[in-house]
Order: C-alpha cells, then structure tokens, then sequence
C-alpha cells in the first residue's frame, strides 16, 4: 500500500517561516523608524538642553543607534 504525505508544504515554505520573515522585517523598520524619530528629536535640542540630559551633539547617533540593537 502506497502513502503520500500531504503535510508538506510546497517548495519547503511553510506558513510560519514566511509569517516570521514579516514579522521580522516589521520589527526592523519600526526599529529603524524609531532611531529616525529619537535622532531627530534630540537633533532640535540646543547644546544647552543635551548638556542638560548628559549628552552632547556627537552623542546623538550613538544613542538612536542604541535603540536598533
């Protein structure tokens, strides 16, 4: 007696790896969106206002890059 196996997804993708690509590739554009938004935020603040926070002007991609990690 022959026996095919029909829970095989075609071309080895399966619902999960193609949901997990989504889902991965979501979280890293909103990761990215969120150090554009920190970045530009603490772009507008004088040298006055990022001393007053403990940070300087060459501080502030460090910190934006901080948040993609």
């Amino acid at each position: 007696m022959a026996a095919f196996d029909t829970s095989r997804p075609a071309l080895g993708l399966s619902a999960g790896r193609i949901s997990g690509f989504f889902i991965n590739m979501f979280g890293t554009v909103a990761a990215w969106n969120d150090a554009r938004i920190t970045r530009n935020s603490l772009s507008k603040l004088s040298a006055r206002e990022l001393d007053d926070i403990g940070l300087t002007h060459g501080d502030i991609d460090a910190v934006a890059t901080r948040i993609i990690r």
